[in-house]
């Protein structure tokens, strides 16, 4: 199989834990705005849950691009109103400490590792649907060794859009098909694969606290498979 020419990689749940690390923000947040009974667990899941309907919204309104840290915020006032606060009551300084919790999560225990093999042959930058400001600010807390940051503003669209990944390859100068997506999700992996980008598809069974993953449905046999990024390292030959 020929190897690509760099890997472009999807960052929310496929390098990083963002259950975990949303669950655990969330639960001092939680407490100070009176519902410290209620699970951070669910919490995280709730504000994540509606990233999908953000990102289709996004593209049937026709509204104006805007980052990912303005639909965060969106996002996390609606949960905050199904969960019965009002986010117009609270503190401003803390709904945005809150929402920069997205700036904040951990990598997976095999990200940095296998991302520096990885680096040691490839390129790799992330195409991911994050702002740059939140991408950078994650990847200085995690030690992720990225070649560049290419967030979402850079295509003007977010994933699974196909100028998102062809912008991402055309910025590399080189072709779509030299280009390899890295990712948990197989839905991402189909629009990639759409573009005519190679797909190497990560295994993160503990993403959603082991539930299913909401995109099973669009799984295919990939160009690579591998439970973790030292083991797609020993695939690639790093």
């Amino acid at each position: 199989m020929t190897l690509p020419k760099a890997l472009g990689f999807d960052v929310f749940g496929t390098v990083v834990d963002w259950r975990t690390s949303i669950a655990r923000e969330s639960a001092g947040f939680l407490a100070a705005v009176g519902l410290g009974a209620r699970d951070p667990a669910a919490f995280a899941d709730a504000w994540r849950a509606q990233y999908i309907a953000a990102m289709i919204g996004m593209r049937k309104s026709g509204r104006e691009f805007v980052p990912l840290d303005v639909l965060h915020r969106e996002m996390l006032e609606a949960t905050l109103r199904d969960w019965g606060a009002d986010p117009a009551a609270l503190d401003e300084a803390l709904l945005a400490d809150w929402n920069r919790a997205w700036h904040r999560l951990d990598p997976w225990p095999d990200a940095v590792e296998g991302l520096t093999r990885l680096k040691a042959r490839f390129p790799v930058v992330t195409l991911s649907n994050g702002n740059v400001a939140l991408l950078l600010n994650m990847a200085r807390r995690a030690g992720l060794p990225w070649d560049a940051i290419l967030g979402a503003e850079v295509s003007g669209f977010y994933k699974p859009d196909r100028r998102a990944y062809l912008r991402t390859a055309e910025l590399l100068a080189i072709a779509p098909g030299e280009l390899c997506l890295v990712a948990a999700h197989h839905g991402d992996l189909a629009g990639a694969r759409a573009c005519g980008l190679q797909c190497a598809y990560i295994d993160r069974p503990d993403e959603y606290g082991g539930a299913a993953a909401p995109d099973a449905r669009h799984e295919q046999a990939w160009e690579w498979t591998a439970a973790s990024f030292t083991e797609l390292a020993d695939l690639l030959g790093c």
